[in-house]
């Protein structure tokens, strides 16, 4: 026998070793098919409870903050008759931006009345007036949970207000009939009355407000009321400027008059006179 041949029989000899060696290794033992069988047989359906613990931890959470955001807007002078809860009892913010995306108009009427002051009655009318026909369905401007629904014969009427999720409230008057009820919580867009002509009133509309903190804000600063939409999504209260009307349409450019035509002008007049 070569030396070669002697070599690769050697190897030959070592590889087989090494694969017994292998499987010595991985071998199961004889128990585990019986131990496996056994895990099988005992299992119980799980209801994962890992799971369903991390979910009610997550719920617990989601309510606690609903209810810390519930006693910040909807419990702080929240069980007033006043349309202004809040007199001077609370600090107003310079400024504040305010979320009115969700805007829904009450009632499609136009514009009878602006927010201001009215020289024939001495007085200062802090809401905006829309036509609507008695029973005309009125809608909530904004998501939010009613406060108040009362009647004030020289005012009002029968009026709601209507306090919202972004802190604002709403108030509306001269209502034949409420729809809902106090702290019922309402969706924008939701019926919350029917349109009239009670309290102080010369005809049928809708007294519509907006208020901040019991401010009245200008309702045409936050409002488009011809096309029924917010000027922008997000109203920027301005402590110094809330009452006034905000104009969002381009300027118009004003024409120029030249000099040399107004002396032209003025040599034709002085020529007629003479």
């Amino acid at each position: 026998m070569t030396l070669k041949k002697l070599n690769t029989l050697l190897a030959a000899a070592l590889l087989s070793l090494a694969g017994i060696s292998a499987q010595a290794q991985h071998r199961l033992p004889e128990s585990h098919s019986n131990q496996h069988n056994s895990l099988i047989a005992n299992q119980r359906p799980s209801l994962n409870p890992f799971k369903l613990e991390n979910n009610n931890i997550l719920l617990n959470q989601v309510k606690e903050r609903e209810a810390q955001y519930d006693s910040e807007v909807y419990a702080n002078f929240w069980n007033s008759e006043r349309v202004n809860p809040y007199g001077s009892a609370v600090a107003i913010p310079e400024h504040k931006n305010i979320d009115v995306s969700e805007y829904v108009a009450p009632v499609k009427g136009h514009v009878t009345s602006n927010y201001g002051y009215r020289s024939r009655f001495g007085r200062m009318h802090y809401g905006i007036d829309l036509k609507l026909q008695v029973g005309d369905t009125v809608r909530a401007a904004f998501s939010g949970k009613v406060r108040l629904t009362k009647y004030e014969g020289r005012g009002y009427g029968y009026y709601v207000v209507v306090r919202h999720d972004n802190g604002m409230e709403t108030v509306y008057g001269h209502l034949s009939r409420f729809l809902v009820k106090p702290n019922q919580y309402v969706k924008a867009g939701e019926p919350i009355a029917l349109g009239g002509n009670t309290g102080r009133s010369t005809g049928a509309h809708l007294h519509f407000e907006t208020r901040y903190l019991g401010i009245p804000i200008n309702p045409t600063a936050i409002i488009d009321f011809e096309n029924f939409v917010p000027h922008k999504d997000v109203f920027a209260f301005d402590k110094r400027t809330y009452a006034k009307p905000q104009k969002y349409a381009p300027a118009k450019r004003k024409s120029k008059t030249y000099a040399s035509k107004k002396r032209k002008t003025t040599k034709r007049r002085t020529a007629k006179k003479k």
